[in-house]
This record gives C-alpha cells, sequence and structure tokens, in this order.
C-alpha cells in the first residue's frame, strides 16, 4: 500500500489529533468526534464487526487498511489494530491518500 497515508497518519497522532484503544474509540465514535477509523487487515472478526457496526450506525468513514504491524509502527505504538482520526482535515487527507492507493 502506499505510505503516503501512513507519514500523514504519524502526523496527526503526533498532533494529537487521534485516539486509539477500541473501547475509547467507541466512545470517540458514539459523541461523533471520530471523522475517519482506519482499522488494521489482521483485526480479529470481532473487533472489526463491531468498529464497522458503529461506524455504519454514526455514518463514519472506515477504512481497512494494512495490517497490525505497519499501522502500530506508523503512529510509534505496539499492537494498535484501530486508530480514529478525530480532526477533519487529517481524515479528510488521510482518506484521499486511500482512494487514490485503492483506485491503483
Amino acid at each position: 500500500m502506499n505510505s503516503k497515508y501512513l507519514n500523514m497518519l504519524g502526523l496527526a497522532f503526533r498532533a494529537g489529533k487521534c485516539t486509539i484503544g477500541e473501547e475509547a474509540i467507541v466512545k470517540k465514535i458514539q459523541q461523533n468526534k471520530v471523522k475517519l477509523l482506519l482499522i488494521a487487515s489482521d483485526a480479529s472478526a470481532n473487533t472489526v464487526k463491531k468498529l464497522t457496526d458503529k461506524c455504519n450506525f454514526y455514518q463514519v468513514p472506515y477504512f481497512v487498511v494494512d495490517d497490525r504491524a505497519t499501522l502500530s509502527q506508523s503512529i510509534g505504538k505496539f499492537g494498535r489494530v484501530a486508530v480514529a482520526i478525530n480532526d477533519k482535515g487529517f481524515a479528510d487527507k488521510i482518506a484521499s491518500l486511500l482512494d487514490e492507493s485503492y483506485r491503483g
């Protein structure tokens, strides 16, 4: 996949515009604070279902991206399966970079 979105994700995390941790992410989705959710491709089926159901109900866009190692490395944390972006500017930019990589 394209590493530009990973660089942007790292910037967003260092700027304090991200939420990590499954329960914290669910809470932020319910508060309508999440603008985009990135889920690792190797997350468990239960985790994916829980997060995507919340996203669909609260109309939050999401992408299933690289594996957890790549996602975690981009934010400098270990073993993260989901990262929520809480800032509209970062979310829009990351989504546009991901759209480009999915189109090829």
